[in-house]
């Protein structure tokens, strides 16, 4: 059975900003632009059987609105009619009506119908969900270019039950096209008796054409891979060209069926515990580290291969595998650090740290085979820490009316997800997963396509700051990458009782949520100033600002889609696309 790598989140120390102070209001006026609807948006209303958390997360918080990564300031959505209709903005004051591409047949009566899901593949395909359980599989042709094609159905068929698409991909291998299509499902599970009686399912399907028969023929539909969990997942989203699946959620996901036959678990094997030896034990102080690494017997000096790095090590014998190599927890002074042979048994190095002062949980990432030997003087440390968190009365406050402790009292941002919500990277071949980031001490706020030949980016809150990772499939090693931070984001979104979307364009400019109804909020990135301000409590100039801006639209209907672009800002409700110009290019 393969075993997944755990895999740690390194943040790029040079995006962050420690003296970012606050977002200062700005009273500056957003142009908004509305265009009227010629048929009203269907809002779906949950039904008295779709009462669960996993409904709600699923349809109820649905965007509507989709962007269209391939082609700027390009939005589309399906209203009440069944319509594909886009609208792509050039000139704000000459907004145009909302153009129809592809219209949807008559919907056949379903109990559990969904709302119309879309995913803009390519840009040339697309793959469109009606709510019934049937895919379509679009040719779309050159978007956004001002031309009215009209979009071509290649692939429309019901492939189960209802469903939503969450990501699409189009690739081409010795000359067969393939789309990759993820949908999600929330479905009865008989075999659930303890918790809501339903399950999640993910399905993976590949839809492609017969290399003799050419892109104008009919696709087929093969294989359909199936995984089931406890949770929505916050991302979901396939690798470029249909190599993996990556999935961050609360609970896991196994894959259970594939075309089909079930897929064979196998039997869990009962728990040994394995006394072996340390290859390695190691202690630290303030300044520097100690580590003693086991050698083989009769080994010299000219047979050890070492190498340093400021924030990697390697310690091998030659002819042997590493007995030690990885990443450092932290960095080093490679010129302040050095190694001896000790009895002609072990090697010992000295390491210098660069930063002084933080104790480090661990030598080398990941690396379980060492052990960590502390001094009487650091368990005293520790003991003097934690005396504060036990007591010897039964009950530590003398007011019985009053706990201690109420959780009610928390603010909402001071809640995390637990330890089982994890990132993963699912292998396309065998569906088993290759690499684990635990995300229990960080919350997801939003999904954004920065580039449309890449995954779509994450956004998480890291402390108070919220940093967007971009998957990187083709490299294993840094598989997700730190491109950007959004200052104090992580504890401003958290005072939004009433948010209901987050997002931010491609290029980062600025980050913004919306409520329910009316507000949506902007946050740009810090910019220079023009005119010469002073901070008074600390006496020096201050050179940029970040502005936090306040739109509120003169609707009172349920916004309904949210998404940004470099530019612009498209607020969707069932009567209205609203356009607001946030950047001046």
């Amino acid at each position: 059975m393969e075993i997944a790598s755990n895999y740690s989140l390194k943040v790029n120390r040079e995006l962050l900003d420690p003296n970012f102070e606050s977002y200062r209001l700005s009273l500056d006026a957003i142009p908004t632009y509305t265009v009227e609807l010629d048929a009203a948006v269907e809002e779906l209303k949950l039904k008295d059987t779709q009462y669960t958390l996993e409904h709600m997360q699923a349809f109820g918080m649905f965007n509507y609105l989709h962007l269209d990564p391939w082609y700027e300031d390009s939005v589309l959505f399906v209203d009440s009619k069944g319509r594909v209709l886009s609208l792509t903005v050039t000139l704000d004051t000459a907004l145009g009506k909302p153009r129809e591409v592809f219209r949807l047949e008559k919907l056949n009566p379903c109990e559990d119908r969904l709302c119309s899901s879309l995913s803009l593949t390519s840009s040339t395909w697309a793959a469109l969900s009606d709510g019934t359980g049937r895919l379509h599989l679009l040719r779309t042709g050159k978007r956004g270019d001002g031309s009215h094609n009209r979009w071509e159905p290649m692939f429309s068929e019901s492939i189960g039950e209802p469903f939503v698409i969450l990501h699409s991909v189009s690739h081409v291998e010795a000359g067969v096209h393939s789309l990759d299509v993820l949908v999600l499902r929330v479905q009865k599970d008989p075999e659930e008796t303890r918790g809501s009686g339903f399950c999640v399912a993910l399905e993976w399907l590949t839809l492609s054409n017969s290399p003799d028969k050419g892109q104008e023929k009919l696709y087929e539909l093969k294989p359909r891979r199936l995984l089931r969990g406890r949770s929505v997942p916050h991302y979901a989203a396939l690798e470029p060209q249909g190599t993996g699946l990556m999935l961050a959620s609360e609970k896991p996901f196994t894959c259970t069926h594939i075309d089909g036959q079930p897929v064979v678990q196998p039997e869990p094997q009962p728990m040994e515990e394995e006394k072996t030896e340390p290859i390695y034990v190691w202690q630290q102080s303030a300044e520097d580290l100690t580590v003693c690494v086991r050698l083989p017997q009769g080994v010299t000096k000219d047979n050890v291969q070492f190498g340093l790095k400021a924030d990697s090590i390697s310690i091998g014998v030659r002819g042997f595998s590493p007995l030690l190599q990885g990443t450092l927890y932290a960095a080093v002074d490679t010129e302040a650090s050095a190694w001896i042979i000790k009895d002609n048994k072990s090697l010992e190095v000295t390491l210098q740290k660069r930063s002084e002062g933080a104790l480090w949980p661990e030598l080398v990432m990941g690396d379980r085979r060492g052990e960590l030997v502390m001094s009487d003087e650091q368990m005293a440390q520790i003991h003097e820490r934690l005396t504060h968190l036990t007591s010897e009365d039964m009950i530590a406050t003398p007011d019985l009316e009053k706990p201690a402790c109420n959780s009610q009292e928390l603010e909402d941002c001071d809640g995390f997800p637990d330890d089982r919500f994890s990132l993963v990277r699912f292998d396309g071949e065998t569906l088993k997963p290759t690499r684990v980031v635990n995300l229990g001490g960080h919350q997801y706020l939003f999904t954004v396509q920065s580039d449309p030949a890449l995954m779509p980016c994450l956004c998480l809150r890291h402390d108070v700051d919220a940093l967007v990772w971009q998957p990187r499939p083709e490299q294993p090693e840094h598989m997700w990458e730190h491109v950007a931070t959004f200052n104090a984001l992580g504890y401003v979104q958290a005072s939004k009782r009433d948010k209901k979307f987050a997002t931010c364009p491609p290029n980062f400019s600025y980050a913004s949520l919306c409520e329910c109804l009316r507000r949506a909020f902007i946050y740009r990135q810090p910019a220079p100033v023009e005119t010469v301000l002073f901070n008074r409590r600390q006496g020096r100039q201050v050179g940029q600002v970040a502005k936090q801006q306040v739109s509120s639209l003169d609707s009172d209907l349920p916004i309904l889609g949210f998404r940004a672009t470099n530019e612009r800002l498209y607020i969707l409700t069932s009567s209205n696309l609203h356009v607001l110009k946030v950047n001046n290019n």
